[in-house]
């Protein structure tokens, strides 16, 4: 795979150049679903279960395929939220309001809305039960249901977001907390935790350090904070490449980073986190603070663990590279519900929209699936309120970048690109990519970025 020039194998480039492509009027025309549609029928050609990024884009794909009438997505929630950016809301650069809109607005024209939560999937008999007791039968099915926030598997949370001091990136809910934690700050320790658990954009929690250290230089605190990173992983980041980058960041910005240590409990009231030492069971720490960033753990939808189209793990069981379920032939997932050996992230999303696109088209044809996805996916590593690396990488930990520059530098047109332009090119084109838009995305990329890339400090 070519990582971000093939179409939809990662949004960076590809959305970037479209836009320099695209003008208003042309992007505006780009029409979506404004209101739900009528009852929900019991039979769909293809049933979409979750209506976030890979169930938006997978439904917009296969209403292409056979029409927008035979495709339906469940979905409960009433607003759709773009969650990559709540790093910066955390961090003061952008406004929570900027995040979300109506679920409404995002489904593809014509595709079903099935306003309901999947209390049960039944793949041997082709249907799934809603919890308002409707059977939904279908010929495909595609699961995209993101991945459970497990705040209470903390002691002390959720209800010690009640207390100041406290918040957390990852949910709509204490995004805002987080902010006004940091600027609360005075003086002591500030916190920020990983999670013994799979997590999903495994960068985030390390991106409100870097902003925060930033905020604070900016305000003055810098000398009386003691920035602490506590994680349950053994190192910053899984490619050698851009975990050697970030550890001279830290250096440099003489950040504490304590391997090996995992959040278990918030005693809010005191301002104290407690941390197991996973080298050394039993071991406990307990650390002050005057700024505590928790990023919760993780774990499969309740629905999907005892289901059966889930591995021992309780999640999604599918092809790695063709993502298709390895029993159920007319199943197939995407995105951070599925086992896919890879970060779980909106870029990985994107890489993975395309080949499931084609698997299921050549399933419909009774053919063999040949595309085959290499893990690929994408994390904006913010390090400053105008700085990113940008990680691109496989299966392997290979490093595929996509520009003509070392990414493992901090950069301000991958900032930018971050910050401004991917969270227009989201609600924009990413979640119903025409086919205008794919032939005006042909050829741009390059184009555009060798003029941008002819200045280095960009």
């Amino acid at each position: 795979m070519t990582p971000l020039v093939t179409v939809m194998s990662g949004p960076h480039a590809r959305l970037f150049a479209c836009l320099l492509r695209l003008g208003p009027q042309q992007v505006g025309s780009l029409q979506l679903h404004t209101g739900a549609s009528c009852a929900a029928r019991s039979h769909y050609e293809v049933l979409v279960l979750g209506g976030g990024s890979g169930g938006i884009t997978m439904a917009a794909r296969m209403k292409r395929k056979v029409g927008a009438e035979n495709v339906a997505i469940v979905e409960p929630s009433e607003r759709h939220f773009y969650q990559p950016i709540w790093t910066l809301v955390g961090a003061g650069a952008k406004q929570l309001s900027s995040s979300g809109r109506p679920t409404a607005s995002v489904i593809p024209s014509g595709v079903e809305w099935i306003k309901a939560k999947v209390a049960e999937l039944n793949p041997d008999k082709n249907c799934i039960q809603t919890d308002n007791g409707k059977e939904i039968s279908y010929k495909y099915l595609i699961i995209a249901l993101g991945i459970q926030l497990d705040y209470e598997k903390i002691k002390g949370l959720p209800e010690g977001f009640a207390h100041p001091k406290i918040g957390s990136n990852y949910s709509v809910k204490t995004v805002e907390k987080t902010w006004k934690a940091l600027q609360d700050f005075k003086e002591g320790n500030a916190i920020f935790t990983f999670p013994n658990t799979p997590v999903k954009c495994a960068g985030a929690p390390q991106k409100i350090m870097y902003l925060s250290e930033a905020y604070f230089r900016k305000t003055g605190k810098r000398s009386k904070a003691n920035i602490i990173f506590n994680t349950s992983l053994g190192t910053i980041f899984g490619v050698k490449k851009y975990a050697e980058a970030l550890e001279e960041i830290i250096q440099e910005r003489n950040l504490t980073v304590n391997y090996k240590q995992n959040l278990i409990e918030v005693r809010a009231d005191k301002q104290e986190a407690v941390f197991e030492n996973l080298d050394k069971p039993g071991e406990t720490q307990v650390f002050s603070y005057e700024m505590l960033h928790v990023t919760p753990p993780m774990s499969p939808p309740d629905v999907l663990k005892t289901s059966p189209v889930a591995d021992a793990a309780g999640w999604v069981d599918v092809d790695k590279e063709t993502l298709q379920h390895k029993k159920y032939p007319n199943v197939f997932g995407i995105g951070d519900c599925t086992n896919l050996p890879t970060s779980k992230t909106a870029a990985a999303v994107a890489a993975q929209s395309g080949i499931l696109d084609r698997t299921i088209s050549l399933i419909m044809k009774n053919q063999t699936p040949m595309k085959k996805y290499d893990g690929y996916t994408s994390c904006p590593l913010v390090t400053g309120y105008n700085s990113v690396i940008l990680a691109e990488f496989d299966y392997t930990a290979r490093p595929l970048e996509t520009f003509p520059f070392d990414q493992s530098k901090e950069r301000l047109s991958m900032y930018l690109m971050k910050a401004d332009m991917m969270p227009f090119l989201y609600w924009n084109l990413m979640l119903r990519m025409s086919c205008l838009a794919l032939l005006r995305i042909q050829g741009a990329f390059q184009k555009c970025f060798q003029a941008c890339c002819q200045n280095p400090r960009l």
